[in-house]
């Protein structure tokens, strides 16, 4: 016998965790497509030479990479970001500029295993290619902010920063050769503690002035126009300091005209996002009541990466939801998500004779709109009813020969195990409408937590 088992980092996902992540993914469409972004595909595999050198040293390390049946050398892509820099630059002339899609698939990383983070994990990524006006910036924290409300994420915070605005603190700091090994540790600050990225900047030959500086900047915090103010200060003259810094205001000032709660939007210079290819704003959501998860929501600008795939400038600004984290974290908070059911209307198989009846209710119900699992076998009702209720489903329907020839049907309540009788008379048009207003009372039972928080709310 084989044993079965799943390789570490990687998981099975049952019907119960498998629907509340539809019911997100749902939801990521239905924001994105009301912000004008479109869907779009790329293949898992891509040639190793589209995804080496990327992101950083330490995603070239977690590359899934093998030589395929051909003898080529093909990677399978750790982002969605890549895979579309390459994407925009081979059909940019069908496209049109600016080009606005998102994409919700696969990705993988050989990395360590810990909380919320597998080898195999969903992104939900959105972005829009082909312009840098600041718009397009804040029109990206906007979809992060709208994304997360209509998930049902109620306490959350979306933490921004500028990359010009580190760039120019370190040009003040003479560190601007070290940019790319400072930032890669200053993104380790949530994961691990100040004293281990102090540690880490020192072995990279970071002066322990610079050191102390970089980490009072990081720990700058207050309301968003005094984080602002203090920065302002710290790149000093730097041209492309004072432009993060107004970017970031620009930001701030645009998400109050959008509606956004005050606070809601953090000015955070901690913020430095670990992949290379990123070049101005930069962002990461948190949960508020489990602010050591890590971010559940990341993204930023990045205007030279589909510069190594074409000559034509394709600047670009977006961002990601981690869906596996964001539920691991639902979970942590709220407890596992009550049993769902892909039905809503389980028909109890209790006559044999009556097999064709059966067909033509659950087509009917399934014709105005409402999802019906017919049970396969006519097994004892008890044993059929028991099972609905296990796997959730609202509400079941129960006609027998006595029901038939009386013209009558039993719709159980399985939350509240009451039952109502429902005179029907052959006439399927009025059964439907009676088990269609049934139904919709039975479904106004509270969900758990966690699947009320995965609602289309």
């Amino acid at each position: 016998m084989i044993e079965p088992r799943t390789l570490k980092g990687f998981r099975d996902h049952l019907p119960a965790q498998a629907l509340v992540r539809e019911r997100i993914l749902d939801v990521a469409r239905r924001v994105y497509r009301s912000y004008g972004f479109a869907p779009i595909d790329t293949p898992a595999l891509e040639y190793l030479e589209i995804l080496t050198g990327k992101g950083s040293e330490e995603t070239d390390k977690q590359l899934y990479r093998f030589k395929d049946h051909g003898g080529r050398d093909v990677g399978m892509r750790f982002d969605l970001t890549v895979p579309f820099a390459r994407f925009a630059a081979q059909h940019v002339h069908e496209l049109g500029l600016p080009f606005k899609r998102y994409h919700l698939a696969a990705v993988w990383r050989g990395e360590n295993t810990q909380r919320g983070r597998y080898r195999e994990f969903m992104q939900c990524d959105f972005d829009t290619i082909g312009t840098t006006s600041p718009v397009a910036d804040l029109e990206m924290v906007l979809v992060v902010h709208d994304l997360l409300a209509a998930i049902g994420v109620e306490r959350f915070t979306i933490r921004i920063n500028d990359r010009r605005v580190l760039a120019g603190i370190l040009g003040r700091l003479g560190l601007a050769d070290k940019a790319t090994t400072v930032l890669r540790s200053l993104d380790k600050l949530g994961k691990a503690t100040p004293e281990a990225v102090a540690a880490e900047l020192a072995g990279h030959g970071v002066t322990a002035e610079a050191v102390a500086a970089l980490l009072e900047m990081a720990g700058l915090r207050g309301t968003a126009g005094d984080v602002l103010a203090r920065l302002g200060g710290l790149v000093g003259d730097s041209e492309p300091g004072r432009a993060g810094v107004a970017a970031l205001a620009a930001i701030v000032a645009g998400g109050r005209d959008a509606g956004v709660a005050d606070g809601r939007i953090a000015v955070d210079p901690s913020i430095a996002r670990g992949l290379d290819y990123y070049t101005g704003i930069v962002l990461e959501s948190f949960l508020d009541d489990l602010p050591t998860l890590g971010s559940i929501c990341s993204g930023g600008r990045y205007d030279n990466l589909a510069g190594l795939y074409t000559k034509q400038p394709l600047p670009g600004v977006g961002a990601s939801l981690g869906i596996d984290r964001l539920l691991a974290g639902l979970e942590e908070l709220h407890g596992v998500a009550t049993v769902e059911t892909p039905a809503e209307v389980f028909l109890v198989h209790f006559d044999e004779r009556h097999l064709g009846d059966y067909l033509r209710i659950a087509a009917a119900l399934r014709a105005a709109g409402m999802a019906v699992e017919f049970f396969p076998e006519a097994k004892k009702v008890g044993q059929q009813l028991k099972l609905a209720a296990k796997r959730g489903f609202p509400a079941a329907v129960v006609i027998g020969s006595d029901e038939f020839a009386a013209g009558t049907a039993q719709f159980k309540n399985l939350a509240t195990q009451q039952s109502v009788t429902i005179d029907w008379h052959g006439d399927l048009h009025v059964l439907v409408d009676a088990i269609h207003s049934l139904l919709e009372a039975a479904k106004q039972r509270p969900p758990a937590s966690v699947s009320r928080a995965a609602s289309d709310s």
